[in-house]
C-alpha cells in the first residue's frame, strides 16, 4: 500500500484508487461546465451589449453634437440618451444593463449611445463632466437636461417621460 497527499488529504491509493478517480472526473466535469457557462454568458452579453452603441469622439462629432461648432445642435433624428461613463466605475457599471434593457424597449423611440470619459476626454471636458454616470437627455427639439448618479430603471423611464417628451 501507498500513501499519497492530495490537498491535505491522504489517501491510501489501493483502496480508494475508484473513488479517487471519480471525484477527479467530477471535478473536471463540474469545472468544464462551469467555463463552457462563463464562456456563453460573456458571449451573449457581448452580443446583447450591440443595443447601447458606444462612441468615440469622431462618431460624437457626427451623430449627436459637434463639439467644435459655435451653436450646439443636435444632429440626430430621435431623441438621444449619452451615458458617460467609465470602465472602472462601478455605478456606471451597475446602470449598464439598465439601459441595454431600455434601449431593447424603446429601440424604434430613442438612440441610447454611452461615451468613455477616459477615451473621449475631448467630450467629457465639453460638457462638463465631473462626476459619473452622467446621464445626457436630448430631445430632439427642446433643451437637454442632465443628470448624475446610477439609478433604478423606474426613474429612468420617468426622466425619459420628463426630459425627451
Amino acid at each position: 500500500l501507498q500513501d499519497y497527499l492530495l490537498n491535505g488529504t491522504r489517501f491510501e491509493l489501493s483502496t480508494n484508487r475508484i473513488t479517487i478517480q471519480k471525484i477527479m472526473k467530477t471535478r473536471i466535469f463540474i469545472l468544464t461546465a462551469v467555463m463552457s457557462a462563463a464562456i456563453a454568458m460573456m458571449s451573449y452579453q457581448q452580443a446583447d451589449a450591440q443595443n447601447v452603441k458606444e462612441l468615440t469622439s469622431e462618431e460624437f462629432n457626427t451623430k449627436v453634437y459637434d463639439i467644435e461648432s459655435r451653436e450646439l445642435k443636435y444632429l440626430g433624428t430621435k431623441p438621444a440618451i449619452v451615458d458617460f461613463t467609465a470602465t472602472w466605475c462601478g455605478p456606471c457599471r451597475s446602470i449598464a444593463p439598465i439601459l441595454e434593457e431600455i434601449a431593447k424597449e424603446y429601440k424604434d423611440d430613442i438612440i441610447i449611445y454611452k461615451v468613455d470619459v477616459d477615451k473621449c476626454r475631448d467630450i467629457a471636458h465639453a460638457f462638463g463632466i465631473s462626476s459619473i454616470p452622467a446621464i445626457l437627455y436630448i430631445p430632439v427639439d427642446g433643451e437637454p437636461a442632465m443628470t448624475v448618479g446610477a439609478r433604478n430603471k423606474a426613474r429612468f423611464k420617468n426622466e425619459i417621460q420628463k426630459y425627451l417628451y
